[in-house]
């Protein structure tokens, strides 16, 4: 009988170069830049057609889908002529879960991510150690790299959407406020399946002026004001939900202890807090919320936390959790002001 140990250690030879490779990440993130997907919406196309709509060099655009064809995103169904696979629908943008806009290139990102080695060594961002400034203060200034942010957070909005719409009472509320939004389309989504649901999107100036265009076309513009200013300082008052999704675990416990401060001071004694945030699950299974502790700290200086850690932090804030909704994606965590 042959020995299967040599063939074992092989496979995993060979599932630890698909986790370390950085080729095809960098491969899909390419395609998605050039709306590669969007291309082949109606059929497979010669690779020539899709060079001469995407101002690309035909052998290499070639290769790369090659190179993605052998993991299945994308296939080439005969020489040179590539199509969609079912992976691949998922970067088309009229995808209902789209992802074309999750995985964009901003160069700032991948030269910080190439100093890891500072956040490892000393538990600081090191986005600020590469760029000297924090990471919100470099999209500030870089219009470019913030639309692509912008992107990224609205490809994860439809997730959260899709899998928060049915877990909790939305419709019992007769306004929300989104507090750090982005682009609004989390919010715009809400207003669209709730007819009298009115909203505040409250953000950062150079990501507000950006909201009014995708609550227009999602048809809510006239049930949703767009609120610039610095949440730190302050947020709208006097509204039933305020939501902090994604948000918490982006800044340190000091930092996330001033932004609950902050909306308790903007609450009503009936107002609810809604925190939908990535929540560390103690159990040594690999979860997407430990992954997005590793970028939050990296990028940020962030983290997210258990869900005793949320409760926690909180009742220091002056809030008392009442429950927590499970949901698809992240848990909803509900708190009243006591």
């Amino acid at each position: 009988m042959t020995d299967p140990r040599p063939r074992t250690a092989l496979e995993l030879v060979y599932r630890i170069q698909e986790l370390a490779d950085y080729i095809v990440p960098f491969a899909i993130r390419m395609t998605c830049e050039l709306r590669v997907a969007d291309l082949l919406t109606d059929g497979p196309r010669p690779v020539a057609q899709l060079a001469a709509a995407t101002g690309t060099h035909p052998p290499t655009l070639c290769r790369v889908l090659r190179t993605l064809a052998t993991k299945e995103i994308f296939v080439e169904v005969e020489p040179e002529v590539f199509g969609l696979t079912p992976a691949a629908q998922l970067f088309r943008g009229d995808h209902p879960l789209s992802l074309r806009d999750a995985y964009p290139m901003i160069p700032a990102n991948f030269e910080a991510w190439a100093h890891f080695a500072h956040t490892v060594r000393t538990g600081e961002p090191v986005f600020p150690h590469v760029h000297g400034v924090p990471y919100y203060e470099h999209l500030a200034t870089h219009p470019d790299d913030s639309a692509r942010f912008d992107g990224i957070q609205g490809a994860g909005s439809r997730l959260e959407l899709r899998a928060t719409l049915r877990a909790y009472e939305w419709g019992r509320l007769a306004s929300v406020v989104d507090v750090g939004g982005s682009n609004g389309a989390f919010l715009a989504g809400l207003l669209a399946r709730y007819r009298r649901l009115r909203g505040v999107l409250f953000e950062l100036p150079h990501v507000a002026k950006g909201a009014e265009a995708v609550l227009a076309a999602a048809g809510v513009a006239d049930r949703c004001e767009v609120v610039a200013g610095d949440f730190f300082a302050g947020v709208p008052a006097g509204h039933d939900a305020y939501v902090l999704k994604r948000v918490l675990y982006d800044w340190d416990d000091a930092d996330a202890g001033r932004l609950l401060r902050s909306v308790r001071e903007a609450v009503r004694p009936d107002s609810r807090l809604l925190v939908l945030d990535p929540v560390v699950d103690p159990r040594p299974e690999l979860a997407i919320s430990k992954t997005y502790d590793l970028l939050s700290l990296t990028m940020l200086g962030g983290r997210a936390r258990t869900e005793d850690e949320v409760v926690a932090l909180c009742g220091e804030a002056g809030f008392a959790v009442t429950r927590v909704v499970q949901t698809a994606m992240f848990p909803l965590i509900e708190a009243a002001p006591r």
